[in-house]
């Protein structure tokens, strides 16, 4: 089907605007949506159908809605998501007055802007290479729409586009890594990602089952050590819980108190350390995840500071609100909380032995039957025989326990029997406080699964874990697991508990047990190589490419002298290209330039500015030269005169190309001397 110019042109861009806001269609109110599809649709059908244009009342008639519904959805016309709301309906609007180029060129430049604005919701690679093709696709619309004489193809355009887009990519790598990295003109709103790591200060009965539903990246770890340690040592410390309501655990204030000394006194590691780095997804909270234990402050990026808890919970000066890395070093093996100022003192207190009571009745006569059998109450002995007893009594690791009551511990105990981490560890502690044992909830993470790919082990909010902490007078805090009695695998073999399969997933599983793993693995290590080299690229490795290139205390002095230099260098460099392509880069000049050399060589005096139909009189007219030779050489003259000033210039390169060709052809005769 041959299309118009005007139509052909006017649909290649309505469908590049779609693309540029197919991406927000999740973020953006409803009835935005849907006007910017309808507004699009007719369009598209004004344009095959060769329908006026829509008045101006119209127009004004769809603006003033619009307002008031970006008003009645965001209660603002200004801020991010009503600004992002007005410019993709402005978007869409500008197409029911696209006559004449000037609007083209308004609708192109709104095109660029709203592309930028997908990168508020997601600067995943896939948002990356969706607007790396809608910037392709602008492109060949705005090269399109300056090639006004005749039909010249959109594969043309496309083509010269893409030629663009890579001559301008040098200058895109340098100022990305040397531009100077400040602060974002928008943050992301406060709420934007919120649970985002799967944890949060409280943990309810029953909301942690829920993060097995979303198999997410919660961060990526690089351990540096030849061998990775153990998988069923790797406890990523989050936030440690220790007050109950009878529903609920809840962090103290005291949980997020800051030590009053770099490296807790009362902290004893024991063994080598790990080494590692952390890559941290966005969580909009504070807490940094480290293995247990980490003395030492993990190392962050310049604007960040870290803080050690009297918990030993590391927390960000700030919420991560982007991609975190830092270094950290932690001990699997030590020993804290047998000082006085952490210890004992505080469980004199009670604060680890409080329940409320009229709570979970049989779970504290379970307490007293135990710690009866046991002799002295030994805290040791308690935990054995509540550990033994979740080994032995039939209870079950899974996601779907039933409903849970107000006496969620005695139902765990005696009824049910079956529950997920948290539902464990909130019964265990339970019991062990009625028992006389102090102890507490520490959330976190447990465990991960390595990338064979990129050698990253990735850490999933699936992976969210609860486990209990029990105090013993000589050996301080001690991390008891009883989900481990549970279900081993959960801890030591990876055996977790995950949503089932999507029909997609299913049918590749079905076709390869391996393929679908082996597929996530690669696109898991593409995914975390644009998060590192990308993402990730903050202020320090700016500083430390500088390093790299013999700074030794490189400043932003210095970033910015390099990076002035670079400019200046490509702006000559520019000028010397432009210059250089001015006179010999045309095709049509260079073999202009040819037949010029050819005739001077005949003994032909030639004028340097010639056009080419005196060429071909001065050819004619020289005894020096066969007549076979003149004819060719008159055909072919006229032919490059009638090229240059066609109104059609269509395929002028492919042209020239043929004429070349034929100009290799003729066989001069050799100079006389």
């Amino acid at each position: 089907m041959h299309l118009p110019r005007d139509t052909r042109d006017t649909l290649f861009l309505l469908a590049v605007v779609g693309w540029v806001v197919m991406p927000q269609v999740r973020s953006l109110p409803l009835w935005c949506s849907l006007l910017t599809a309808g507004v699009l649709l007719w369009r598209g059908w004004i344009a095959l159908k060769a329908r006026p244009l829509p008045s101006r009342w119209w127009l004004l008639a769809f603006l003033l809605a619009t307002l008031a519904a970006t008003y009645g959805s965001h209660r603002t016309l200004l801020g991010r998501e009503a600004g992002v709301t007005l410019i993709v309906v402005l978007l869409a609007l500008k197409t029911l007055e696209l006559r004449a180029r000037r609007d083209a060129l308004v609708i192109f430049f709104l095109g660029f802007f709203t592309m930028l604005t997908n990168f508020f919701q997601s600067q995943s690679l896939l948002t990356a290479g969706a607007m790396l093709v809608a910037l392709l696709g602008l492109l060949t619309a705005l090269i399109n729409a300056h090639r006004p004489v005749g039909q010249p193809s959109l594969r043309e355009s496309a083509l010269l586009a893409g030629k663009m887009a890579l001559l301008g990519a040098p200058v895109m790598l340098v100022l990305f890594l040397l531009f100077p990295r400040f602060a974002p003109l928008w943050g992301l709103p406060s709420d934007a990602l919120t649970g985002r790591s799967g944890l949060s200060g409280t943990m309810k009965i029953g909301a942690v089952a829920e993060l097995v539903l979303d198999d997410r990246v919660a961060m990526r770890v690089r351990f540096e050590n030849a061998q990775p340690p153990p998988q069923r040592t790797l406890y990523f410390r989050g936030p440690v819980l220790s007050r109950f309501d009878g529903s609920e655990w809840i962090a103290t204030e005291r949980a997020f108190r800051p030590s009053r000394a770099a490296n807790p006194p009362d902290l004893e590691v024991i063994g080598s350390p790990i080494r590692y780095e952390t890559t941290l997804e966005p969580s909009s909270r504070s807490w940094l995840l480290t293995l247990d234990a980490t003395p030492e402050a993990p190392k962050l990026p310049s604007s960040q500071r870290a803080r050690l808890t009297t918990d030993l919970q590391w927390l960000a000066s700030s919420p991560v609100t982007n991609l975190l890395r830092y270094r950290a070093e932690s001990y699997p093996e030590f020993r804290y909380g047998l000082t006085a100022a952490d210890g004992r003192a505080r469980h004199d207190q009670g604060e680890y032995l409080r329940l409320p009571p009229g709570f979970n009745p049989r779970t504290v006569q379970l307490a007293e039957e135990l710690r009866g059998r046991i002799p002295d109450g030994e805290p040791g002995g308690i935990v054995a025989a509540a550990l033994e007893r979740l080994r032995t009594g039939g209870y079950q690791y899974t996601l779907d326990p039933g409903v849970t009551g107000r006496d969620s511990a005695d139902e765990f105990w005696f009824d049910t029997k079956a529950g997920f981490c948290e539902h464990i560890a909130s019964a265990f502690v339970i019991l062990m406080r009625a028992a006389g044992v102090p102890s507490r909830i520490v959330t976190g993470f447990q465990g991960g699964e390595m990338n064979s790919v990129d050698g990253y082990w990735t850490v999933r909010n699936a992976d969210a874990h609860a486990w209990a902490e029990v105090w013993m007078a000589d050996r301080g805090w001690v991390r008891v697991d009883p989900t481990a009695s549970v279900a081993p695998g959960r801890i030591g073999q990876f055996q977790r508990l995950r949503a089932p399969d999507g029909v997609m997933a299913g049918a590749i599983g079905a076709l390869s047990p391996t393929l679908l793993a082996q597929l996530r693995a690669n696109w898991e290590a593409l995914n975390n190589s644009w998060n590192q080299w990308v993402l990730n690229y903050t202020q320090d490795r700016q500083l430390d490419l500088l390093k790299n290139l013999g700074f030794e205390e490189p400043s932003w002095e210095d970033l910015g002298k390099v990076l002035a230099g670079l400019i200046v260098l490509a702006a000559l460099g520019g000028a010397a290209w432009a210059q250089w392509e001015r006179g010999q880069h045309d095709p049509w000049q260079r073999l202009l330039a040819q037949v010029r050399q050819r005739l001077t060589q005949s003994r032909i005096e030639v004028p340097p500015n010639a056009p080419p139909r005196e060429l071909a009189r001065l050819a004619n007219g020289s005894n020096s030269l066969p007549a076979p030779i003149k004819a060719a050489l008159t055909e072919l003259l006229l032919t490059m005169e009638r090229m240059r000033y066609a109104p059609d210039v269509t395929g002028q390169s492919a042209q020239v190309a043929k004429l070349q060709s034929q100009f290799k052809r003729i066989v001069w005769p050799k100079p006389t001397p």
